[in-house]
């Protein structure tokens, strides 16, 4: 079987959120925070560097901790960085410190070494950009660098926290910078209003930019938790326009999906857009561990119109593999992209009865994988999409638990295209369970939907096929 690439792309101990993703001398890099498994914040942990050959997204590469928290003078974690490569051939890590509204520089001869402070993004007489009285709040910064000029977006559109910050919340703001990639040429200026509201997408955090044809690509979380949008604008400093949303982890807005009806727990988004080959990928996140705090980056193929529009990306197990995995033989539990319970979002609405994703022991960089936990009666685990070019015989699943009852296999979320079944026990340790499925071609999708009394966890499942002797009898 040929190498594959799942969502989560990274090793699934691994919890690197709000991505940029960068392509530099034949590689794919991202630059994100860097979540702590079982961390009771955002980005508890340094900055590391994955980076990915263009001809194997499957080949990742850790280059270890690129920067550290404490190599910079403010106290508290790193939130979402950019990295672009300045006009001297350096490479610049623009990121955000906690509890300041500045943005912080780092530098570095190479794209995942071991970058150095360089200062704070500042005016001409050296005051840091969002420390002066009347300045706007500055935060999740994003970089462009156009022929010659280079452009700094940066801003928050969370009015609801504005009694804690001292500087104005006014949205989305574009800085020019001077060729010292610190210096501020020309004043900040508003280029998304800030106006927090469930009832309308508009800027809430995470500004990336990109020009694509002559064209400017706004990417931003949207404030009405429906994912990644993005406006489009003639100009790299006004005149952006909305045209909607490009993914969400929970599928909301896809084919008209609601909040209501998440296919995944709703959590934070935050990501860009990057082409491989001829093919654009959008590059986001994922909540897991029943928390907030610990993400993991996900990436979808995506689809322009001819008026340059962008269509919304379905969320899915296959990511950057460009195409179905191969419907046969065994793949990781961790790799749902749908997980749905009695209560389809995150947040009040009592987690505590949703399945979720997670690992044993403490944070790390390897050892066993994450799996499937607190599976209730009626929950569903969903994976897309796999490609059965091979006659399947039998489904085998792990699992562990007080569950007692069965899987329901089928080929849709609702269960009316059911083909197997597999009859599960409580174990406290991981148990091998097998059932028989109907013969599958095509491209599928595959869930399961646990009918019984207890919890389940499910760690893995695999495709057996019918062998050469059983076709011939």
């Amino acid at each position: 079987m040929k190498k594959q690439v799942f969502n989560p792309y990274l090793p699934s101990t691994e919890y690197v959120p709000d991505v940029e993703p960068r392509i530099f001398n034949d590689r794919l890099y991202i630059f994100g925070s860097h979540d702590r498994f079982g961390g009771d914040d955002y980005c508890m942990n340094d900055y590391v560097g994955w980076s990915a050959p263009l001809n194997d997204l499957s080949n990742w590469r850790c280059s270890g901790i690129i920067f550290r928290k404490d190599q910079q003078p403010y106290t508290g974690n790193l939130y979402a960085p950019d990295c672009v490569q300045g006009l001297d051939g350096k490479y610049y890590l623009y990121f955000s410190p906690a509890n300041s509204s500045v943005i912080g520089v780092a530098v570095c001869d190479e794209p995942d070494g071991k970058y150095e402070y360089l200062g704070d993004v500042h005016y001409e007489n050296g005051e840091a950009l969002g420390t002066r009285d009347g300045d706007y709040f500055q935060f999740d910064p994003a970089v462009l660098i156009d022929d010659t000029k280079i452009f700094l977006y940066s801003g928050s559109g969370q009015t609801s926290i504005q009694d804690q910050v001292k500087q104005k919340i006014a949205g989305l703001t574009v800085t020019e910078l001077e060729e010292d990639m610190l210096t501020v040429k020309s004043r900040p200026k508003v280029i998304m209003n800030a106006n927090e509201t469930w009832k309308a997408p508009n800027f809430f955090e995470a500004a990336s930019i990109r020009k694509i044809n002559k064209l400017y690509y706004l990417i931003f979380s949207a404030t009405n938790a429906t994912g990644l949008n993005y406006c489009i604008s003639k100009y790299p400093d006004k005149g952006f326009h909305y045209q909607g949303p490009i993914h969400s982890t929970s599928d909301i807005g896809y084919h008209k999906r609601n909040f209501l009806q998440a296919n995944y727990p709703v959590g934070s988004s935050h990501g860009g857009i990057v082409e491989i080959k001829g093919q654009w990928y959008i590059f986001d996140q994922r909540v897991t561990n029943h928390t907030y705090f610990t993400r993991q980056g996900v990436a979808e193929p995506i689809r322009f119109s001819p008026d340059g529009s962008i269509e919304q990306a379905e969320a899915t197990s296959c990511g950057l593999n460009n195409g179905p995995l191969i419907g046969l033989g065994e793949y990781p539990a961790y790799i749902a992209c749908n997980l749905i319970g009695g209560k389809n979002v995150f947040g009040p609405r009592d987690p505590a009865k949703m399945p979720y994703i997670t690992q044993d022991g403490e944070d790390r960089n390897d050892g066993p994988d994450q799996y499937v936990a607190n599976i209730h009666n009626n929950d569903v685990i969903g994976f897309k999409y796999f490609r059965f070019d091979q006659q399947i015989k039998e489904i085998s699943i792990t699992t562990r638990g007080d569950g007692d009852g069965k899987l329901v296999i089928s080929l849709d979320r609702q269960g009316k295209s059911k083909v197997g079944i597999i009859n599960v026990g409580s174990s406290a340790q991981w148990e091998n369970h097998v059932g028989t499925i109907k013969h599958l071609t095509g491209v599928q999708s595959i869930y399961f939907k646990f009918k019984g009394q207890g919890t389940l966890a499910l760690r893995d499942f695999n495709f057996i096929p019918v062998v050469d002797q059983e076709v011939l009898s």
